[in-house]
């Protein structure tokens, strides 16, 4: 994760954690995008008898883990530790494009197409569970998603995250996990025995815009200790303006997922009713 001497703020009484530390941070984050990928091509390999799977799914679960690992590793990562704007670029490409193109490549639709029979009702159990029914309504994840952001850039956390590799490894799994429920909960095309309503998910993507370009605005008139008004303005229009092309993009996925469900049927499936959205 680039870990640089020179960071952005001094949380007080806090050292800097040993270089070395760092490094194996690197290692483990490189070892879960290798796992990833390499899960992928075994369950491709795995379903590979039956209907041949979209390619356009396998390329944007590649691409989806590549902005992961872009704004863990590399430059991008290390200008984060004293570049409040490299650090804004790392949050959009972990935080919500990541997340986008992981949620559209469906990867529960193909783990349950690879995984054997018992295994798949397993994965089909637990996705069934009150808990999971709990933390992916819309409403839910948006507060854990929003409400993460704002606890990192309105407390010492920000701070605290640069100087220990525990909380930097913490809030960057928050903010990558928080992203793909959010996005999923909202315009997810794998199965979702909970999908909320229509209303429900436009209502809570309008909240979580607002709440997103409000903090946006804060942090270009209130900048995290540490950091230079500058950097602080640059980076926080990255997080608006890039903030607000994501967005946008879900809210066109939103509806464009809805018409596609509620549209009248052709003259062969009349019969049926339409799904709601």
């Amino acid at each position: 994760m680039g870990h640089q001497e020179d960071h952005l703020g001094a949380p007080t009484g806090l050292a800097p954690a040993d270089p070395s530390v760092w490094a194996a941070l690197d290692v483990v984050v490189v070892l879960m995008l290798l796992t990833a990928a390499l899960g992928h091509a075994a369950a491709l390999w795995a379903s590979r008898r039956r209907t041949p799977w979209p390619l356009h799914r396998s390329v944007l679960f590649y691409l989806g883990l590549g902005c992961a690992a872009t704004g863990l590793l590399g430059p991008v990562a290390t200008a984060a530790h004293t570049s409040f704007t490299a650090h804004m670029a790392g949050h959009l490409l972990l935080g919500m494009i990541a997340p986008l193109l992981l949620v559209f490549s469906a990867p529960v639709t193909l783990a349950l197409r690879a995984l054997p029979v018992h295994a798949a009702r397993g994965l089909t159990r637990v996705l069934r569970s009150p808990g999971v029914r709990v933390l992916t309504h819309p409403v839910v994840a948006g507060v854990l998603n929003a409400g993460g952001l704002w606890l990192l850039y309105t407390t010492d956390l920000f701070q605290v995250m640069h100087f220990s590799p525990v909380a930097y490894a913490l809030v960057h799994l928050h903010i990558f996990v928080a992203g793909y429920v959010f996005t999923a909960s909202l315009v997810g095309v794998d199965p979702d025995p909970h999908r909320a309503s229509m209303p429900m998910r436009s209502t809570v993507l309008i909240l979580f815009i607002a709440a997103h370009s409000i903090l946006a605005k804060w942090l270009y008139a209130h900048p995290p200790e540490g950091v230079a008004p500058g950097d602080a303005q640059a980076g926080a229009q990255l997080m608006y303006y890039g903030g607000d092309a994501v967005d946008i993009s879900l809210l066109v996925l939103l509806f464009a997922g809805w018409y596609s469900t509620t549209r009248p049927r052709s003259s062969q499936g009349a019969e049926l009713s339409p799904r709601r959205g």
